[in-house]
């Protein structure tokens, strides 16, 4: 028997960071499914498509190929065959990744290997609509959140340490963006599981949420291990 866990919430909540230290405790393996709707949009950008020309994107990536593996216990993305990890993360993917993630058919294309994989592994996966849609019978649901000031905050601070700095405001901007196109759009929206658990770390440091994600995992997995 594998167990899965479902992690949802808004742009900039620190699902990823998150998901990544709670899966190293828990010997889980860590899918970032935006990984794959970003490096789909990254091949939009490439072939100079509009995220939004919903055949165009379809088109393109109905030859490509797109995947996830795993090197020396890390997530790396690739597209035909090429490491793409760092380009994916270039800020201009996450709005390629939102607008071409609202696409049926790129969604259609993604929810099987994501499901596959999860059949095999104990697994956490963070995202969007992993407890609604991707993984709607996971062992462990969670919605993390914050306010849109304190996530615009940590992404600020993320993308100074990355050496790609935008102005605060911009940042703030984009994560109003994306929390209204996610959450209204017509395809997967974000939205909580009706059996999802919410944790809201505004104001919390790294630490204290860690510790609150995981004394909830380990309270929903103790009673079937």
């Amino acid at each position: 028997m594998f167990f899965s866990i479902a992690l949802d919430g808004p742009s900039g909540a620190g699902k990823s960071t998150l998901a990544r230290a709670l899966a190293a405790s828990l010997s889980f393996i860590y899918m970032d499914t935006g990984a794959l709707y970003r490096t789909v949009g990254y091949l939009a950008f490439l072939n100079h498509i509009p995220p939004t020309d919903a055949p165009a994107v379809t088109a393109a990536l109905s030859s490509a190929r797109v995947e996830i593996r795993f090197l020396d216990g890390s997530q790396h993305a690739f597209l035909n065959d090429t490491d793409v990890s760092d380009e994916i993360r270039l800020p201009e993917m996450s709005r390629y990744a939102s607008l071409v993630s609202v696409i049926p058919e790129v969604r259609t294309l993604l929810l099987k290997p994501q499901r596959d994989f999860a059949a095999s592994h104990n697994v956490i996966m963070d995202g969007r609509d992993i407890g609604t849609v991707v993984l709607p019978d996971a062992t462990v649901k969670i919605f993390l959140t914050a306010s849109p000031e304190e996530r615009a905050a940590r992404r600020f601070l993320e993308l100074q340490q990355r050496g790609t700095p935008q102005p605060y405001e911009s940042v703030l901007a984009d994560i109003l963006e994306r929390d209204a196109r996610d959450s209204t759009r017509a395809v997967a929206p974000l939205k909580k599981a009706p059996d999802a658990i919410t944790v809201d770390t505004t104001g919390l440091t790294f630490e204290q949420s860690y510790q609150k994600l995981y004394t909830i995992i380990q309270q929903k997995l103790a009673p079937l291990q």
